[in-house]
């Protein structure tokens, strides 16, 4: 399985501002919070990249005694993500080996990473392990499965290749999650519309979309290429677009 090199764009991630805007107070997080009412909590961002998640939950929760914590395996990206909230506890470090102790966290939070992770078994039993008794794990990604046309594949088919390889299906994560002793709740929110290719060539020339990075540089500038061309020849070309995103809440029993 290939892997995406975040050290070479964590300069750029923070510019798609899809991934900036859809970051809000997490409700999961806050139901956990007022449903176990305790003097102090450990909240650990699993793949933090660059602390989008972090900065704003630190903020909406500035009240609650939390301590926080980041982990990422590119050292850039978590050089952007301190200089974002310097109040957080950060570790470069991989994700199926984790330098905490056991049950050493009350909420887990996993956002559009566990794709990247090669070993998905082992990630799984080292959240297993570091989670607390009662706590929570929340795993958010898209679903490739369900969305096969999304732009992305639309215009780099090859990359819908290189994430069937990278993905697991919704099956797949309810029953690894569900054998190792997790209470699992997962739901696909799934949306079908039309959008204007317009409105989508930045994030195709920025390239900071994980698999466009490891589609061949023939693949990914003939597709960009098509892009454009559309867009030259009808300025207000539509496509059919889907997108699909999986909730996952899995609570350790």
């Amino acid at each position: 399985m290939k892997t995406t090199n975040y050290s070479k764009i964590a300069e750029k991630y923070d510019k798609n501002q899809f991934r900036v805007k859809e970051i809000k107070l997490d409700y999961d997080l806050k139901d956990h919070l007022e449903s176990n009412k305790q003097p102090e909590y450990s909240v650990l961002d699993l793949s933090c990249g660059t602390g989008l998640y972090l900065e704003k939950q630190v903020h909406y929760f500035n009240e609650v005694n939390i301590r926080w914590n980041g982990l990422d395996l590119s050292d850039q990206m978590l050089k952007k993500a301190s200089e974002k909230v310097p109040n957080v506890e950060f570790i470069n470090a991989n994700v199926e080996d984790m330098p905490y102790h056991s049950d050493a966290f009350d909420f887990i939070s996993n956002n559009y990473a566990f794709h990247h992770y090669s070993n998905k078994e082992q990630a799984l039993n080292e959240v297993y392990r570091v989670l607390r008794k009662g706590g929570i794990y929340k795993l958010h990604n898209i679903s490739i499965h369900d969305m096969s046309k999304w732009w992305v594949y639309h215009y780099f088919p090859t990359a819908y290749y290189e994430d069937l390889k990278r993905f697991w299906n919704k099956d797949v994560i309810f029953n690894e999650l569900t054998v190792r002793g997790l209470e699992v709740n997962l739901k696909i929110e799934y949306k079908m519309e039309k959008i204007k290719v317009n409105d989508y060539l930045d994030y195709a020339v920025n390239r900071e979309i994980s698999v466009l990075t490891l589609i061949p540089d023939n693949d990914y500038e003939e597709g960009l290429e098509r892009m454009k061309y559309d867009i030259k020849t009808n300025t207000d070309k539509t496509i059919v677009n889907d997108f699909a995103e999986m909730f996952c809440i899995a609570k350790k029993l």
